[in-house]
């Protein structure tokens, strides 16, 4: 009788509303492999045993291992709480680090080892090490977001979400309009208009299978099953080329570290979400699970990390329980290991990926908005404005990079061109003064810049202070506006940051004289 009740009492390993759930979790981590193939496979031109051999398998055993731990965390909670509606945590490949990694590691790599096999080394390494730093979040996560304003860690993630995916999701639906609008006009009434098809079906899935369908129609899409077959990558292989990546990566660690940071407090926040929605998860065990499938998915040759995803609510209230994110990781990790994703690559029309990212970015940006106050809206604003600086970098030199231009390490340790070809890009209309210094460490200066203007805001002088110091030392050690890791105490930007802290310091002993400040100020 005892295990009758139980069995009442614990959530099922499927239900009805994983259906749903299903269709969530495995669409968009499709969509994320698509854009992973397109970038390595169509623009670096990276060799099919690279990416369809290890690259994609690597992925899916840690999106399969993820999937699959937060089922059964969700069945241990379940059994805890003595109750049968919980839902387990999405998860998957983090939109956003995917395009950072991709972009402003493994691209910027590709060009100048011009080697695509010690390329993928180095992006093995940076995953691994992003998974590493994601479990330290477990540790530190905690502190860095009581001690870190919000708007600050929001802005910079906001940031590289407009730049990096809302972007180039406009582009590609209007780089093939009669594809790309129609699927975008379906896909936002749903999203935005909250509006359902018969039977509550989705105006996205409609959208991203109807697209797929349309697109074929017109003959830009083709069915090709040649690139299915097994793939299972050597674990053994993957640890020798983790080693052989570690010193390559090394110069890129300021942009690794700091998305791997940006993981982890993204992986806090949506377990938060998930705890308000009521389903008490340990934030700790989340952080150290996202780093481990991480760190798994490096070993087997991949390159993204995994994180837990938006969504948790929405999920929970369509009646998903555990059985989605069993299936989801059990149907990736497979379709991985079996190269059906070659088969999609050439299925899936370009518009619809975008579609799914363009959304994706636009909610990070209005949720930077909304979870601030309004008075530090200006924090969030100029923390968005660095990662602007990466995407425009990488852009700039990959066109002049065609016309034989290389870049090399300038006098104050920023990566860039000389003094003359440097004015030549200027004298050309070109914005790129400036660029290279904040495009090193974007996302650690998103924070620090987010970080100031709060405290200005909050008439926390003697904090601003403190916060220009940390900067100083970031740069004496080359974590921001630096080509590489070292000891420059003679950096320009060290210096700069240093003579800010010394003035927010003066000005801050004369905030009760010669300095006030009103208690209620709108800047707007």
């Amino acid at each position: 009788m005892r295990d009758l009740n139980e069995q009442k009492t614990l959530v099922p390993w499927f239900r009805r509303g994983d259906i749903g759930g299903l269709t969530y979790a495995i669409t968009n981590n499709i969509v994320n492999y698509l854009i992973v193939i397109a970038t390595l496979s169509g623009v670096l031109k990276w060799p099919d045993e690279i990416v369809y051999g290890n690259v994609i398998p690597g992925m899916s055993i840690g999106l399969m291992a993820g999937g699959i731990y937060y089922a059964w965390m969700g069945r241990r909670l379940s059994r805890k709480e003595g109750r049968a509606d919980v839902t387990a945590l999405p998860s998957g490949v983090s939109t956003p680090a995917m395009f950072v990694m991709l972009y402003g590691v493994i691209m910027p790599l590709h060009y100048a080892l011009e080697d695509p096999a010690l390329t993928w080394s180095a992006a093995v390494a940076a995953c691994f090490i992003g998974g590493f730093v994601e479990f330290l979040g477990g540790v530190i996560g905690p502190w860095m977001k009581s001690n870190l304003p919000r708007a600050a860690l929001l802005g910079t993630v906001a940031g590289i979400g407009f730049i990096w995916m809302a972007t180039q999701g406009v582009f590609d639906i209007f780089g093939d309009p009669v594809i790309g609008v129609p699927i975008l006009l379906v896909a936002m009434v749903g999203i935005f208009g909250g509006y359902m098809f018969p039977k509550k079906i989705p105006p996205l899935v409609v959208a991203i299978v109807g697209g797929i369908v349309y697109a074929f129609c017109l003959g830009r899409t083709t069915v090709d099953f040649s690139g299915i077959g097994f793939y299972m990558p050597n674990p053994v292989n993957g640890i020798q080329q983790l080693i052989n990546g570690f010193a390559v990566v090394a110069p890129y660690l300021t942009v690794v570290i700091p998305v791997s940071i940006y993981n982890f407090i993204e992986t806090m926040d949506n377990v938060e979400g998930a705890n308000a929605a009521g389903d008490n998860y340990n934030v700790r065990e989340t952080q150290f699970a996202d780093g481990c499938c991480t760190m798994i998915s490096a070993i087997f040759g991949g390159v993204i990390p995994n994180t837990v995803w938006l969504g948790h609510a929405g999920l929970k209230k369509s009646g998903a329980g555990i059985g989605y994110s069993l299936i989801a990781g059990l149907v990736l990790g497979a379709a991985g290991i079996f190269g059906l994703f070659s088969f999609l690559d050439n299925l899936v029309p370009a518009a619809v990926c975008a579609v799914t990212f363009l959304w994706c970015a636009v909610v990070m940006v209005a949720q930077a908005f909304k979870d601030n106050p309004v008075k530090h809206y200006a924090a969030v604003g100029i923390a968005m404005i660095p990662p602007v600086a990466d995407y425009l970098y990488t852009q700039i030199t990959g066109a002049a990079g065609l016309a034989g231009y290389s870049t090399e390490v300038l006098a104050d340790g920023t990566a860039g061109y000389n003094a003359e070809v440097t004015q030549m890009i200027l004298d050309a209309g070109v914005m790129w003064n400036g660029v290279p210094g904040v495009k090193a460490g974007a996302v650690i200066i998103g924070i620090l810049l987010g970080t100031i203007t709060v405290f200005i805001i909050e008439k926390q002088l003697l904090k601003v202070g403190v916060v220009c110091l940390a900067g100083a030392v970031l740069a004496c050690f080359g974590f921001i506006h630096s080509a590489q890791l070292g000891f420059n105490p003679d950096s320009p930007f060290a210096i700069a940051y240093l003579i800010a802290a010394v003035l927010a310091f003066i000005l801050h002993t004369g905030r009760n004289s010669w300095f006030k400040g009103p208690d209620h100020f709108d800047y707007v």
